[in-house]
């Protein structure tokens, strides 16, 4: 390529997502202010496209996962790239439930009356346009398409090179879903090229348009987009999640939540990465590690944890501070629920954290003092999901303090504004 020709193509992309983002916000009032039944309309009419076009969408999701094995991405990878008729039907089930959610737009979150007689309101409204980028996933078209029709903000998706063809074709679900509610298409946009300067350009070019990112993918995209962005940003960088295993365990629950948080789907978020067992319970630490192994789970472990088989790996520092979205698991003895709280202050990503215990005074100790955005309580980590929290969807799991935290869904999209009605009133 020529220099000539490359800065014809990069001012091609400029040109486009300079027209994307006036496009979204001339979508913004529209939709800001449309009513409740018009836009469940929209979503119900986009779900149903869904379920109709499942052949299409797993067509196109085949070819994706055809690229993708020939350009050899991982196990991980692939999983999250993978549709099958039962995650179409799930991803439509999620915009339904969506669409059933209260809608946040317009509700007072609080309001009093001053001595002047000035009655003021805090209302919700839509943070405005939101620009995101993903990899892989294709289901998070469906559902941060849908989060943000339902709270009322224009999006502008930017999908994985790797997703192109099934985002594509779950995005003309979409679109059919606001031409049947009469709604701008505009208000959902995929920017149609997988240029690399089109990420570019959400980053640096296009804050005259775009009030918020969301990086939804590997920790060197979401450390990018951190990075370089100007304009905020609702991120989470890796899911370093713990399962602590106290002495006042039940067996059986902690090896059912511990096979589960580990091994249901390795390469999500919520996975469980490293395993903590109280020194006071060393059968419970014999029966977890035969658990995971026999379950095809590599350990690597600390000193005590080799002495339990001799296929455990011995663990390196690194191996703490590990997400590895794959299934191997990090297993440390630690001496006590103080010690385990320690390591996860120490080691942890502040993203979803789990106690196994059956005294309530441990757990509260635990779930008060963990300061990550999802703490539980004889459960799996897995249940880290916008959809298990009752959401219908989430676009992300949030790690940061500021505006959203944990699962972002329809509320965590919001914004407010003040409301004050008065009677004439001046300030003296």
């Amino acid at each position: 390529m020529t220099a000539s020709t490359a800065a014809s193509t990069h001012a091609e992309i400029h040109a486009l997502m300079q027209k994307l983002g006036q496009a979204a916000v001339a979508a913004l009032a529209p939709l800001a202010l449309a009513a409740t039944a018009t836009k469940n309309r929209a979503l119900t009419a986009a779900a149903a496209a869904m379920r109709a076009r499942s052949a299409q969408i797993l067509g196109a999701n085949e070819q994706d996962m055809q690229a993708a094995r020939g350009a050899g991405l991982g196990a991980a990878m692939l999983d999250r790239l993978r549709l099958d008729a039962a995650r179409v039907a799930a991803m439509a089930n999620g915009v339904d439930d969506i669409a059933k959610l209260a809608d946040p737009i317009g509700t007072v979150m609080s309001e009093w009356t001053r001595p002047n007689g000035l009655h003021i309101q805090r209302v919700r409204v839509p943070l405005g346009v939101i620009g995101i980028i993903y990899e892989s996933r294709p289901n998070v078209t469906a559902d941060a398409g849908a989060l943000c029709l339902k709270s009322g903000n224009p999006v502008i998706l930017r999908s994985g090179s790797e997703s192109r063809l099934s985002s594509a074709a779950i995005h003309a679900c979409l679109l059919e879903g606001l031409h049947a509610a009469g709604l701008p298409a505009a208000a959902i946009q995929l920017v149609p090229t997988v240029d690399r300067a089109a990420v570019g350009e959400m980053l640096a070019g296009m804050n005259d348009y775009l009030d918020v990112l969301v990086p939804r993918g590997g920790k060197s995209l979401v450390a990018r987009v951190q990075a370089e962005a100007r304009v905020p940003v609702i991120a989470h960088l890796e899911g370093n999640c713990h399962v602590y295993v106290d002495r006042d365990a039940d067996p059986l629950m902690a090896r059912a939540i511990v096979l589960n948080a580990k091994m249901r789907r390795t390469g999500i978020c919520g996975a469980a990465e490293t395993l903590l067992v109280d020194r006071a319970a060393p059968a419970l630490l014999q029966s977890l590690v035969d658990a995971l192994l026999e379950a095809g789970c590599e350990v690597r472990g600390d000193e005590a944890v080799q002495k339990i088989d001799a296929r455990v790996i011995a663990a390196s520092e690194q191996d703490w501070y590990t997400e590895y979205l794959d299934a191997i698991i990090a297993v440390r003895v630690v001496d006590g629920v103080d010690a385990a709280i320690a390591h996860i202050a120490q080691y942890g990503s502040a993203h979803t954290d789990a106690i196994v215990t059956a005294n309530a005074v441990t757990a509260e100790h635990f779930l008060t003092r963990v300061d990550s955005a999802i703490v539980l309580h004889n459960a799996s980590t897995q249940f880290a999901d916008g959809a298990e929290f009752g959401m219908g969807a989430e676009i992300g799991i949030s790690t940061d303090r500021f505006h959203a935290r944990g699962p972002v869904g329809v509320e965590q999209l919001t914004s407010y504004k003040y409301v004050v009605r008065g009677a004439g009133q001046v300030r003296p």
